[in-house]
C-alpha cells in the first residue's frame, strides 16, 4: 500500500503547485466528510448485534479549475473506512472524479471519469447522501461514476426539458477489462418550478451478450420548505444458463424543514424481489434470499452553515422467503455527522 500513499503525496503536491502558480489561486479546492456513531441494535446476522463504533463513510478532496470561459476540469478524491464489519484498514483515497468539460451556451461535453445519470438528480433531490444513499445505489443497481463520454444540457430558452447522456466502459472507476460497453440516459421535464419528473434507461453489454437493462421513473415535488419523491425501478440481470433475474424497486421520501436549523427526513424503499447481491451491501448487509422493506428516518440540525448532526435511525424488515423463514429485522440507531469545506 505504500506506493499508494506516494502517489497520492505527489499528486496532492502536483496539484496544490498548479494551484498557487501564480499571484492569485487558479483552482478551488474543496470537500466534505460524513459518518456516523452506530449500534446494532438488532440484525438477520447474529454476530452483528450490539456491534457499534464510529466510522467515515465518506470523504471527498475536490480541485476544480477553469480553463478559459469553455473549459474546466475537476480531479476529486474519495476515501472511506470499510463497511463489511471485517476489514481493519485505513480510509485509501482513490479517483472519484477526474474529467474535463467544455461548455457551450446550454450544453456541456464532458470526457473522463464523471458522474452517471442514474441516480445524479435523485440524489441531489432526496438531499441526504450523508444519511444514506439514494435506493440503486444503496442495493447495487448501478454506479454513480463511469468512465467515457457525456453529453448534458437543456433544451429551449426555458430548459424546461433537460438531458443526461453517457457512452462508458461500464466498469464504474474501474478500468477496463472487456470489449463490452455501457450505454445511459435520463431525460428530465420542469413543467412547473416545484415539479420535476425524469425517465432514465442503461444498457450495459453494447459490443456483446447483453448483461443487463435499466429503467425507471421519478417524480418530485419541492419548494423552499419541503420535498417530495416517488422513484420506480425495473433491472433485468442475464444470468448465465437460468432465466433472466427481474429485479423491482419502489420508493417514496420526504424532507422539510422545521426550523431554520432543524429539518426531517424519512424514507421507505420496497425491494419486490430478493436481491442477490443484498449480502455485499456495505454498513447496511441485507438478507439476499428475501424481499426486504427498508426505512431511514431522523432529524437534521444544523448549528452552524455547512455542520450538520443528524440522530437517525435505519430499519430492514423481511418477508418469508422462499424456504419458509422470515429473517430477523434490522435497526440500526445513529448519530450521523457531516460537514463541508
Amino acid at each position: 500500500m505504500k506506493w499508494i500513499k506516494y502517489a497520492v503525496v505527489a499528486l496532492l503536491s502536483i496539484t496544490f503547485s498548479l494551484a498557487f502558480a501564480g499571484d492569485k489561486p487558479a483552482g478551488k479546492f474543496s470537500g466534505y466528510m460524513f459518518g456516523d456513531y452506530y449500534y446494532i441494535l438488532k440484525n438477520h446476522k447474529s454476530e452483528l448485534q450490539k456491534r457499534n463504533g464510529f466510522w467515515f463513510r465518506r470523504i471527498y478532496f475536490t480541485y476544480d479549475r477553469k480553463l478559459n470561459d469553455a473549459f474546466s476540469i475537476r480531479l476529486r478524491l474519495e476515501m472511506a473506512h470499510p463497511g463489511d464489519f471485517t476489514t481493519k484498514a485505513t480510509a485509501v483515497p482513490f479517483v472519484k472524479d477526474a474529467y474535463l468539460k467544455y461548455k457551450s451556451g446550454q450544453h456541456q461535453i464532458i470526457l473522463g471519469i464523471s458522474p452517471t445519470p442514474t441516480w445524479e438528480l435523485i440524489e441531489k433531490t432526496w438531499g441526504y447522501r450523508s444519511v444514506e444513499k439514494t435506493p440503486l445505489d444503496l442495493q447495487k443497481f448501478g454506479s454513480s461514476r463511469d468512465f467515457g463520454v457525456a453529453f448534458k444540457g437543456s433544451l429551449g430558452e426555458s430548459g424546461m426539458v433537460k438531458y443526461h447522456l453517457m457512452f462508458a466502459n461500464g466498469n464504474s472507476n474501474k478500468s477496463e477489462t472487456d470489449k463490452s460497453k455501457k450505454v445511459l440516459g435520463a431525460v428530465s421535464f420542469y413543467p412547473t418550478t416545484n415539479i420535476i419528473v425524469e425517465v432514465y434507461g442503461d444498457y450495459d453489454g453494447l459490443f456483446d451478450a447483453a448483461k443487463q437493462f435499466t429503467l425507471q421513473g421519478f417524480a418530485a415535488y419541492k419548494t423552499d420548505r419541503i420535498r417530495l419523491g416517488l422513484h420506480y425501478v425495473r433491472q433485468v440481470r442475464k444470468v448465465e444458463g437460468s432465466e433472466d433475474l427481474v429485479l423491482d424497486m419502489a420508493s417514496a421520501f420526504i424532507t422539510g424543514q422545521m426550523s431554520e436549523a432543524l429539518n426531517f427526513f424519512l424514507r421507505v424503499d420496497k425491494m419486490l424481489d430478493p436481491n442477490p447481491k443484498g449480502d455485499a451491501i456495505a454498513y447496511i448487509p441485507f438478507d439476499p434470499t428475501a424481499k426486504s422493506t427498508f426505512f431511514v428516518g431522523g432529524l437534521d440540525f444544523t448549528p452552524i452553515k455547512k455542520v450538520h448532526l443528524m440522530p437517525n435511525i435505519e430499519a430492514v424488515v423481511y418477508e418469508t422467503n422462499a424456504d419458509g423463514v422470515k429473517p430477523d429485522s434490522d435497526l440500526i440507531p445513529r448519530l450521523t455527522f457531516y460537514y463541508k469545506f
